[in-house]
Parts: structure tokens; C-alpha cells; sequence
């Protein structure tokens, strides 16, 4: 029995879905797998940025970067305190972000939405997001900076 041009899409369709989904394509609508972008200030010869950037790409961040000669200029402007600082600065949605903060913490304070600055990943800590060096992970902590300059742990990674 021939298939009429409405059902012959449909199985069209459905043939399409099958093939992407045994290819690992997610099949999500686009504005819901699009996550927020995430402003980046940074050195323009910085590899573990360049790095750290990758990182949150691979995770779905859309990334905007901008070299510039005094990343730490900005972090001053943004309010983070220096005790807290790394090799870049960034912004995502009202939030700062200080070094190589892992995107599962990003994902996590734009779900939870806490009165905070933002996340600080203070110094370059081996094993961070952009820091890897073959299997070594130094124990690091992302620190949840509220607005009077005052941290808590957000997580550890030991």
C-alpha cells in the first residue's frame, strides 16, 4: 500500500531521527541546548586561557574573548578582589568568573542563581580546566565570592 505524502514525511522524518540518534546527535531544540555567552578577558599569548576558553566551548558556553595587556584591570573594574585572582577575568549573566573555573560550576551558580560576585578559581592550579599536565591534579577549591569580598566553597576538587 503506497504512503500518502503526509505520512511519507513523517517516516521521512523519523528514518532522520533514528540515523542522528545512533550517531550520538542529540536531538534537542536549539534554544534550549544554547547556553549563555561567557565575556572573557585575557592575554592575548595566554595558552591555559586559550585553553580554558576550549573548555567551556566543549560544554556549550558560546565565548567571546577580548586580549587585552592588564587582564587583572578588569577584575579590578568587575569588584573581585585581588586575593582571588588568576590569569583572566569573565563575565556570564550579571556573574564574575576568576581563572579556571570548571563549567560544571558555571552550569551550577546559573541554575542555583546565589546572591553572589560570581566564582573564583584563585592562582593556576595544576588540573584545572586549561591547566592539565598529563595526569597530575593538584587539589584546588572554586570559591563562591560574595559581593562584600568574603568566600566560601563553592566545591572542591581533590
Amino acid at each position: 500500500m503506497p504512503l500518502n505524502p503526509a505520512r511519507r514525511r513523517w517516516v521521512g522524518a523519523l528514518g532522520a531521527a533514528a540515523a542522528l540518534a545512533a550517531t550520538g546527535v542529540a536531538l534537542v531544540p536549539a534554544r534550549a541546548a544554547r547556553k549563555p555567552v561567557v565575556e572573557v578577558w585575557k592575554s592575548a599569548t595566554c595558552g591555559c586561557c586559550h585553553e580554558w576558553v576550549a573548555h567551556l566551548e566543549k560544554h556549550g558556553f558560546q565565548v567571546k574573548t577580548h586580549d587585552v595587556d592588564a587582564p587583572g584591570d578588569y577584575r579590578e573594574k568587575f569588584g573581585l578582589p585581588q586575593k582571588y585572582g588568576s590569569c583572566h577575568t569573565a563575565k556570564v549573566e550579571g556573574y564574575v568568573l576568576e581563572g579556571h573555573v570548571p563549567a560544571r560550576e558555571i552550569e551550577r551558580l546559573l541554575r542555583e542563581r546565589p546572591q553572589a560576585l560570581g566564582l573564583a578559581v584563585p592562582g593556576m592550579p595544576v588540573g584545572s580546566p586549561g591547566m592539565e599536565v598529563g595526569s597530575r591534579k593538584d587539589p584546588y577549591d572554586v570559591l563562591l565570592v560574595a559581593r562584600d569580598g568574603r568566600a566560601s566553597v563553592y566545591q572542591s576538587y581533590r
